[in-house]
């Protein structure tokens, strides 16, 4: 376990990157700032415009160059999302059903649909049955194995229901097969 000096050391470490990372586009941006008026200036002495021409081309490069600027962090964070969606390393089939256990966003006719927002989630692929019905499917193999136990304190009382538990377990039968 990390003490607490090594820990505040790390968190030092990583905020001194931060904002050398700072530093480095306020000097980006600052040493463009320059060169825009410099070169409109220079323009306005060379080809002998109007200083209220000048200045007005000023005005709009910088606003273009701080909106550019203040727009910038949004347009990574979209463009990361984006990324991070559409990457082929990111997709994983569920053909043969899964289980989500995160939030996780999904595209949809019309929009993004959003699963395992309250926890695991299951997906499960569909089927028609025979009989056209959609629905999930068991992966049994169709064979069923059917036991049955009768008791009867006499044999005469068998004989005689011997047709009726047939007819039962027919039905039975029949609405297994269905079901599958």
């Amino acid at each position: 376990m990390a003490s607490s000096g090594e820990e505040l050391t790390s968190a030092l470490a990583l905020e001194t990157r931060r904002l050398r990372a700072e530093f480095t586009e306020l000097n980006r941006v600052s040493a463009s700032f320059g060169r825009t008026v410099t070169s409109a200036f220079a323009g306005a002495i060379s080809g002998g415009r109007k200083l209220s021409d000048v200045l007005r081309s000023l005005v709009a490069s910088l606003s273009r160059q701080t909106l550019s600027a203040a727009l910038q962090p949004l347009g990574n964070a979209i463009g990361g999302q984006l990324a991070n969606l559409l990457s082929p390393g990111k997709i994983v089939p569920f053909a043969a059903g899964g289980i989500v256990n995160s939030p996780t966003l999904f595209g949809m006719r019309g929009g993004m649909g959003l699963m395992g927002e309250r926890g695991a989630e299951a997906i499960l692929p569909l089927a028609r049955g025979p009989d056209g019905r959609l629905g999930v499917q068991s992966g049994g193999s169709g064979a069923v194995n059917v036991t049955v136990n009768i008791q009867t304190p006499d044999v005469a009382g068998f004989e005689r229901s011997r047709s009726q538990v047939s007819a039962m377990l027919a039905r039975a039968v029949q609405r297994g097969q269905r079901d599958l």
